[in-house]
């Protein structure tokens, strides 16, 4: 993936720039992402909060997350494209919709989380690591 990035919804009036390379690349099967997509995962870029610059005002929605901790999607007021996500938990990260890049050629995700609520047809990568919810931290 080329430094830095950008993307943006499918109106154009929200923009943003990620300044460094992600911390990760993955796709998210819970059925909040499910939902909040129209799609069986949600594909997303995890970068920090402190290295994305966005331009104009996307609106936010909370979901509370199996965890127990808020979820926060930001999406297009206009366009409704989904844009970002960010944890309660963990807001020095934010996780950016991969539909949403300039470039999506660079995306590939590292791993599958929260396969647990997988849909049972979808063809998960065997080449990546899969967890049942999200990987904790050491």
């Amino acid at each position: 993936m080329n430094i830095p990035f950008s993307g943006g919804c499918a109106c154009g009036a929200i923009r943003y720039t990620a300044a460094r390379e992600p911390i990760a690349m993955l796709n998210c099967h819970c059925r909040d992402c499910q939902l909040s997509s129209g799609a069986p995962f949600a594909s997303g870029i995890v970068v920090m909060t402190a290295d994305l610059e966005v331009s104009g005002a996307p609106k936010t929605h909370a979901v509370r997350a199996g965890s127990g901790a808020l979820a926060i999607r930001s999406f297009c007021p206009d366009c409704g494209t989904p844009l970002f996500t960010q944890g309660e938990a963990n807001p020095q990260f934010t996780s950016i919709r991969f539909p949403t890049l300039d470039v999506t050629s660079g995306f590939k995700p590292m791993l599958d989380i929260h396969t647990a609520s997988a849909q049972p047809w979808v063809c998960l990568d065997q080449a990546i690591p899969h967890f049942p919810q999200s990987p904790q931290p050491a």
